[in-house]
């Protein structure tokens, strides 16, 4: 058996040291091992195995660190990873105090930029690019961004900007971005600019065929440097034997390519032609998203971010249902009821639960791309024509609307319903996409409500009322990706009541809290002689609940959200404001949570069952 090429790979430099004939079998070596520990880690297979011979030829061609490789989302950039010298432990990708399944300037000088959402690469590479010019650094920045980012506006403003970088006197801005071009992001890409990509890569690559020309005529003794500039003098006529103009041209950023990504020898010359240029460059390559992986180059949706699978058969190992998947059951079902119902959603109709509505009214369901300001905005205007539009969206990305929810929707008092998926801790994925913070934004926008079921039919009772009811607010309701709680059979079930109130009325303790958090405080009411409060209304909070607590000497508020403007913060207002006399205690999330599972997240937050125990009994 041959000794592993990818064991001895400790940085960038032992990978240009290897010979061209043993680059191909360390791609397929790579491949091996994204398979293998993403089988047992989970993460995001598709898209990584479709950029191993860019990522190879990043580091071929560039000097990381002291040049800058800015991964947009950074989902993908797990072969980036085992190039940088950290294949010894790869192994605990995505697990607690392992590496982090993004890019992350804690874990290695070659991050550059803890990302993982979708179109700021090319702001931020653009940032860094001048950054160093300023500096009289001469070494090259690259955003490597996916044609999904295209469906986004930021990466516009990026390019539009780069676009206007001359040289001058300090220097010249050596910004290089490489479009992914694999016709997917998470889902197929929609809307035209994917049309136009399609185009470009029907066309062949002129740029790169002019500049073979050039080079050619260059070799050539006395003649070839009069003749290459008589070519380059030309480059119209040239460029207009091939191909129109492209919209990265129009902005003003030269363009190389389409470009295969799976050959090593196309990807170094391309890589190498960009540095040449005067002024930023836009490189597109064309990959197969699922590369080497047959299941998933079928399937490149199904398998762009797995759990646990079997190799041979690409079987979930886990099954479970889950609170998006009785989103879309119960949604579909008003829209069987109503005409008006209809779905808006930012490229994420598999992950947030639409498919069976997109199958059965695909003519009620719109996918804007990642775009989710766009979807707020554009779900308004559903909305102020009469329909009833609902917009499911993680929470994660939902920071992205803010404007527009708060402008756009809530100032127009329009009846927008946000289905706000993967609240609370989301675990393995980490920092980039808790969904820790939602309630806190929600809480500053005027006039909006906030609901948290924690059952399936609770959801759905809650998202009638949502749709289907005359309303001029927003309306949000939150869940996690969890599997719905089964209601315990000796409670009464959940009502349309803003809050549930629980066990002895005269209980000195009480424990308030909400969403995920209800199971666990079911069991400490099951071991302890408490009062249970049960938010199911978030905002606005219903005073009410406040009283229902004023004979307690201690009132335990638990959150899994942010401490700062979160509903435990505003429960504590409503105690002042009946001048509650007894001790309260909120226990919530501050800053950024480390990726880990769940369980232990809620552990080390006092979330958990022992936490929450501690807290009601401490002195």
């Amino acid at each position: 058996m041959k000794e592993s090429i990818l064991q001895k790979i400790k940085s960038p430099d032992d990978l240009k040291a290897l010979p061209p004939e043993d680059l191909p079998r360390l791609a397929g070596e790579i491949r091996r091992e994204l398979i293998r520990t993403l089988s047992k880690n989970g993460g995001h297979l598709a898209s990584n195995l479709g950029v191993v011979e860019l990522s190879m030829a990043l580091h071929l061609c560039f000097d990381s660190p002291r040049d800058a490789l800015v991964w947009d989302v950074s989902h993908q950039c797990y072969t980036h990873k085992l190039l940088t010298g950290r294949y010894e432990a790869f192994h605990t990708l995505r697990q607690s105090h392992g590496l982090c399944g993004f890019t992350n300037p804690a874990e290695s000088e070659h991050d550059f930029f803890l990302t993982g959402h979708a179109s700021a690469s090319a702001s931020a590479a653009l940032g860094l690019a001048e950054g160093k010019r300023l500096l009289g650094d001469g070494h090259y920045t690259v955003a490597v961004l996916g044609d999904g980012a295209l469906t986004g506006g930021l990466v516009y403003e990026a390019l539009n900007n780069a676009g206007q970088r001359k040289p001058d006197a300090v220097g010249s801005t050596k910004l290089i971005v490489v479009l992914n071009d694999n016709g997917m992001s998470i889902a197929p890409n929609v809307g035209g600019l994917s049309s136009y990509l399609l185009l470009l890569r029907s066309k062949p690559g002129y740029r790169l065929a002019k500049l073979r020309v050039e080079r050619f005529f260059k070799r050539i003794p006395l003649v070839g440097k009069p003749l290459a500039r008589v070519i380059s003098l030309g480059k119209r006529v040239i460029k207009k034997l091939f191909t129109s103009s492209t919209i990265f041209e129009k902005l003003g950023l030269d363009y190389l390519g389409p470009v295969d990504g799976h050959d090593l020898d196309q990807l170094r010359e391309a890589l190498t032609s960009a540095k040449m240029m005067p002024r930023p460059v836009l490189v597109h390559v064309r990959t197969v998203k699922g590369k080497g992986y047959g299941l998933a180059e079928r399937a490149p949706d199904t398998f762009h971010g797995v759990s646990c699978f079997d190799v041979d058969s690409g079987a979930p190992l886990e099954h479970c249902g889950c609170f998006s998947a009785a989103f879309g059951t119960a949604l579909a079902e008003l829209a069987r009821e109503n005409a008006a119902v209809c779905a808006v959603t930012a490229a994420m109709a598999l992950g947030t639960g639409l498919m069976e509505f997109q199958r059965e009214f695909p003519a009620r369901c719109f996918d804007v791309g990642i775009a989710e300001s766009h979807a707020v905005t554009f779900a308004a205007g559903l909305a102020r024509q009469g329909l009833r539009p609902v917009v499911p969206v993680y929470s994660t990305f939902l920071q992205r609307a803010y404007d527009q929810l708060h402008h756009d929707a809530a100032l127009q008092r329009l009846p927008l319903t946000i289905a706000v998926d993967r609240a609370g801790f989301v675990g393995e994925d980490g920092a980039t996409h808790h969904g820790l913070y939602d309630v806190a934004f929600c809480a500053s926008i005027p006039c909006a409500c906030v609901y948290a079921p924690v059952t399936e039919p609770e959801l759905a009772m809650r998202l009638r009322r949502a749709v289907l009811e005359p309303r001029e607010q927003v309306t949000f309701l939150r869940y996690p990706r969890d599997c719905a709680w089964d209601w315990p059979e000796e409670l009464p079930p959940p009502t349309e009541a803003a809050f549930e109130r629980y066990g002895d009325p005269g209980a000195s303790v009480a424990l308030v809290t909400y969403g995920r958090l209800c199971k666990t405080a079911y069991q400490v009411y099951q071991d302890r002689d408490i009062r249970l409060i049960k938010l199911n209304q978030l905002l606005p909070l219903d005073p009410e609940a406040a009283l229902a607590v004023l004979g307690c000497e201690r009132v335990c508020f638990f959150e899994e959200g942010t401490r700062c403007g979160g509903a435990g913060e505003r429960f504590g207002a409503l105690l002042l404001e009946q001048r509650f006399a007894g001790e309260s205690r909120l226990t919530a999330v501050d800053g950024f949570p480390r990726h880990a599972p769940v369980e232990e997240l809620m552990a080390e937050y006092g979330l958990d069952y022992e936490g929450m125990v501690r807290a009601l009994d401490e002195d």
